[in-house]
């Protein structure tokens, strides 16, 4: 699937760098990730009812239904649902994929406390520790993602779900051959302990999306009923039926936070085989899993060995890979792509090289002011930044013409907004005016601010000399060659990374900064400091890759709410805290349908915007493809993901040809 196969948390957040190494972020759920908590008023709309809704009553007993109570076999934002409970598989996968062979890759999306470049925990559910690669593999979820609908979910470990009235409690029917690997048998009490300890204890891009579940009980061994609080986000349901179910019993002598090298038992489709710390950790297939025969498996989990292999050097990972170290890459340094691809395997024909169009919401990457420092409160002064980045003239002399810039936080979707705000997004908006600042207030109600275009140069003076006109108008005085804030202090900054890659692209912005008077720097850290940075917001601008999904849900309120600006790990790295956003997270959370939630995230977009927390960069439409010539994979990837390595499977044939079988 798009990223790991057994289904990661609401199609995890893509969060791989474009032009540099991935970055860590909040989950999305696009129904549920790079989504975060949007809450609204489910009643006020017919939740789930699909497709197969009547067909799904049958699987239940009439004692099990509640008069009025809604069943259904799957789950959506708005009841749309392409696939009838009867399914045999999903459309996209190949449901005689030959089993066998290995995969070989390095993490480049992150989920929890993931780190691109080490790891030591096994746990990357937890705030603690560097979480290893491909765990999310070992575990099941109540429900999984359809890659071809955009928000949909079908059973795995739950085969039905009621879901009252008031759409406030939900009943997930449990398969009763569901177990662990360890043959114990999976069943509701193992589902509620999982989900009430991601709440308590679980890391913030987890905990703070579901605080609005109010509890999770087991009412008998197959039936889990989930109870929300009023008021609480419309697509949380979906991102509770993919949270992963952990065994109960084995957590009941162990500590949830701990750190831990000893891989938790799971009953997803793989299991720890080796490791070495730092290095490589391998998953094997499970031969036994339960669930391989079932519609939402059939044709994925087709490798018997998943390995994912670390390095801390992004060239030296680059010659590994050419070495035959490992089989798939994912390039994202265009560089590389441009130039690097020129060695005897790809002459030779057993590396191949691809490029498939990316047809989801892209990745965008941005730097993120932190306007929890004093010296970026003030709108004018981060746009007056942002001036200085020559985007033009860095694509095409550092990143060989390959991207394209953003403007919008919902780039390449109908949720951007473009021209002036409809007649419904003022509905929205109007209300709001009093809590937008006259710095805000004239790009929520006219065009969207958008980056400036520059002339190409590597050095604009148009757009400098706005930046100067800029930081007099915010108050900023010159003592000298350097530029203070109206406070006194001089205006210094540094970008805060954890790879090199990005200094031809930075160094160039520093020099543009300099002539202002604006004394900027690029501090490169280790991961374990970079993360550790990050989660306790200790940075100044850093920039992060983050993916969304074509429905908002839960994770964006967790990226964009007043709640989660305060709480180390969260995904809201620029620290916004704003009424405005938050009234509209609202509405875009409680939308009744998807019209409704176009428009408010329309407006959204606007303000976000209006308030400069970014400095725009760029997206890739294309994903690009190194790998060696050993691999099978459907014809067409599913419209929201590349479904790689869920979809793909090891073909001998290939293999044997190049010597590598």
């Amino acid at each position: 699937m798009s990223q790991d196969p057994a289904s990661v948390i609401a199609s995890e957040a893509r969060q791989s760098r474009a032009d540099g190494p991935p970055s860590r972020v909040g989950y999305w759920i696009a129904s549920p990730p790079a989504r975060n908590d949007a809450e609204g008023q489910p009643s006020r709309r017919d939740l789930v009812i699909g497709a197969g809704a009547l067909a799904a009553g049958s699987l239940l007993p009439p004692r099990a239904r509640a008069a009025d109570a809604r069943v259904t076999h799957g789950l959506s934002s708005f009841g749309e649902l392409k696939y009838p409970a009867d399914f045999p598989y999903f459309d996209y996968v190949n449901p005689a994929a030959p089993r066998g062979g290995s995969f070989s890759a390095q993490l480049t999306q992150s989920y929890g406390n993931q780190a691109f470049d080490t790891f030591d925990t096994l746990n990357i559910y937890v705030f603690r520790g560097n979480g290893a690669a491909g765990m999310n593999l070992t575990f099941d979820t109540l429900m999984v993602r359809a890659l071809d609908e955009p928000d949909a979910l079908y059973g795995l470990v739950a085969r039905a779900v009621e879901i009252s009235p008031d759409g406030l409690t939900y009943r997930f029917f449990l398969r009763p051959q569901a177990h662990f690997n360890d043959g114990t048998r999976l069943t509701a009490k193992d589902a509620a302990f999982s989900l009430t300890v991601l709440k308590e204890k679980g890391h913030p891009t987890i905990s703070q999306v579901i605080r609005d579940m109010a509890e999770a009980t087991a009412e008998n061994d197959e039936t889990l009923v989930v109870r929300f609080a009023a008021g609480r986000s419309r697509d949380l349901p979906l991102v509770v039926a993919q949270l992963p179910i952990f065994s109960a019993a084995y957590f009941a002598s162990r500590d949830f936070e701990e750190p831990t090298l000893q891989a938790p038992l799971g009953s997803g489709p793989y299991r720890v085989a080796r490791m070495d710390i730092g290095r490589f950790i391998e998953l094997e297939r499970v031969p036994e899993y339960w669930a391989a025969d079932l519609p939402a498996a059939i044709g994925q989990n087709n490798f018997d060995r998943v390995r994912y292999e670390y390095f801390r050097d992004r060239q030296v990972a680059f010659e590994a890979f050419k070495s035959g170290a490992f089989t798939y890459r994912q390039e994202y340094t265009s560089r590389i792509w441009a130039t690097g691809y020129d060695f005897p395997a790809v002459r030779e024909g057993r590396v191949k090289r691809d490029t498939l169009p990316d047809a989801s919401p892209p990745n965008i990457q941005a730097w993120y002011f932190n306007t929890r420092r004093e010296a970026f409160k003030d709108p004018r002064i981060r746009e007056a930044i942002g001036l200085c980045f020559d985007f033009p003239w860095t694509n095409r002399t550092a990143m060989f013409g390959a991207y394209t810039r953003i403007s919008s936080f919902f780039e390449k979707t109908e949720l951007m907004a473009t021209g002036k705000p409809s007649a419904e997004e003022l509905a929205l908006l109007e209300p709001l005016r009093d809590k937008l600042s006259e710095q805000v207030a004239p790009y929520v109600f006219g065009e969207p601010w958008s980056p400036a275009v520059a002339d190409g140069s590597g050095q604009d003076r148009v757009l400098l000399k706005r930046a100067d006109g800029l930081l007099k108008e915010a108050g900023c005085k010159r003592d000298g060659t350097r530029l203070l804030l109206p406070n006194g202090k001089p205006l210094e900054f540094e970008f805060l990374d954890n790879d090199p890659v990005f200094e031809p692209v930075i160094q160039p912005f520093i020099k543009n900064l300099g002539l202002l008077g604006i004394k900027a720097s690029q501090r490169v850290v280790d991961a374990s400091q970079y993360q550790a940075r990050m989660r306790d917001f200790d940075f100044d601008v850093s920039s992060r890759a983050s993916g969304a999904d074509p429905t908002p849900g839960p994770e964006v309120r967790e990226s964009y709410g007043s709640r989660s600006a305060g709480i180390p790990g969260s995904s809201n790295l620029a620290g916004i805290s704003d009424p405005a956003v938050d009234a509209l997270l609202d509405k875009a959370m409680a939308a009744a349908t998807r019209a409704e939630l176009t428009i408010a995230c329309r407006a959204l977009d606007r303000v976000l915007r209006a308030a400069r927390y970014w400095i725009p960069a760029w997206y890739s439409p294309n994903y690009r493809l190194a790998v060696w010539d050993v691999f099978g994979h459907p014809e067409k990837p599913p419209t929201y993901a590349l479904g790689t390595p869920g979809l793909w499977w090891f073909d001998e044939a290939k293999a044997a040809r190049i010597g590598r079988n």
